[in-house]
C-alpha cells in the first residue's frame, strides 16, 4: 500500500510556515528570515518514503494586498486554497494582531483534515497555551491542534506520522527521487534574496527582485550570473554600498550558502539593475513569474 497526497502549508506572515517546511523535509527549500513577506512564491517540497509521498506546499502569508506584487502572491494563496488532502495551519502563539477571517472561513468549509499548529509554544507559558487551544477550538472546531515550535523541532516529529495517517492510498506524484518542483535558478535567486533580506533595512529587500540569467556547470565549477533589480536609482546605490562593500558582503554569504546547497564551488557574479515601479508593473510581474 502507498500513500501519495498534497499537504498545504497556510497562515500569516511570519508564523514560521517556511521554518516548518524546511524542518519536516529535513533540507533548506524556503528562506527564512524575521522579516514579513519573506517567501513570495508558492514553492513544493516532495517527501518521499518507499510507501509514502507527500507533496507539501509553502504558500506566502495572508495578507491584506496594497500593490501588484501582493496581489500576485496572494492569488498563490487561493490556489493553495483548492487543491490539498491536508491543511496544515500554522499559528503563531505570540502574534497579537487579529488573526485572518479569511483563512478561518476557507478552512471551516473545505471538506478535508485541517492540523491547527499553534507554533512558538517556547515563548507561552501553559495557561497561556491552554486558553489559544480553547479559542482556537472554537474558531475551527474540526481541526486538531498540536502545539509545536518549528524552529527548535519541539512535537514537528509527530506531524508526518499524523499525515501519513490522514493522506489517500495512491502512487507517487512524482518520481521518488525529486524532492522539489522549482529549478536550480530559483534557489539561486532565493538565496540571494534572502541576503539581501538579512543585509538591508526599511523598504530595500522589498523593492528587490533577483533574476539568474547563466547557470552553468563546468569541471565541477557552478558559473552563476544574478541580476538585483531594483525600483529606483537610489535604491541601486544603497544595494552595491560604499565602494560596492554592501553587494560585496552578499555575494560572499550567498555563494557560501550555495556550495553548501549544490555541493559544488560556486562562481558568483551579481549586477544591480533598475526596473522602475516593478512590483505595480503587470509585464514585469509576469516575466518575473507572478502569474
Amino acid at each position: 500500500m502507498h500513500k501519495a497526497g498534497f499537504v498545504n502549508i497556510v497562515g500569516k506572515p511570519n508564523a514560521g510556515k517556511s521554518t516548518l517546511l524546511n524542518q519536516l523535509m529535513g533540507e533548506k527549500l524556503a528562506i527564512v528570515t524575521q522579516k514579513a513577506q519573506t517567501t513570495r512564491h508558492r514553492i513544493f517540497g516532495i517527501y518521499n518514503e518507499e510507501d509514502l509521498q507527500i507533496v507539501f506546499s509553502d504558500t506566502p502569508g495572508v495578507l491584506d494586498p496594497k500593490y501588484g506584487l501582493q496581489e500576485k502572491m496572494m492569488d498563490f494563496v487561493k490556489d493553495s486554497l483548492q487543491d490539498a488532502d491536508v491543511f496544515l495551519f500554522i499559528v503563531d502563539v505570540t502574534d497579537k494582531s487579529e488573526p485572518s477571517e479569511f483563512l478561518i472561513d476557507k478552512l471551516n468549509k473545505i471538506p478535508v483534515p485541517v492540523l491547527l499548529l499553534l507554533n512558538k509554544v517556547d515563548q507561552t507559558n501553559q495557561e497561556g497555551l491552554e486558553k489559544l487551544v480553547e479559542t482556537w477550538h472554537e474558531r475551527i472546531p474540526k481541526a486538531e491542534i498540536l502545539p509545536i515550535s518549528a524552529l527548535n523541532a519541539f512535537n514537528t516529529d509527530i506531524i508526518l506520522p499524523k499525515l501519513k495517517s490522514l493522506l489517500p492510498e495512491n502512487p507517487p506524484y512524482y518520481d521518488k527521487d525529486q524532492y522539489t518542483d522549482k529549478p536550480e535558478r530559483f534557489f539561486v535567486n532565493e538565496a540571494i534574496r534572502e541576503k539581501i533580506l538579512l543585509n538591508y533595512e526599511k523598504e530595500i529587500p522589498y523593492s528587490v527582485e533577483v533574476v539568474t540569467e547563466q547557470f552553468k556547470e563546468k569541471e565541477g565549477i557552478i558559473f552563476i550570473d544574478s541580476i538585483i533589480y531594483v525600483e529606483r536609482d537610489t535604491q541601486k546605490g544603497i544595494i552595491i554600498g560604499h565602494k560596492g562593500e554592501a553587494i560585496k558582503k552578499v555575494g560572499t554569504e550567498s555563494r557560501m550558502d550555495l556550495e553548501k546547497f549544490f555541493n559544488k564551488k560556486i562562481h558568483l557574479n551579481l549586477f544591480v539593475k533598475v526596473k522602475k515601479d516593478w512590483r505595480k508593473n503587470d509585464r514585469d510581474l509576469k516575466n518575473f513569474g507572478y502569474r
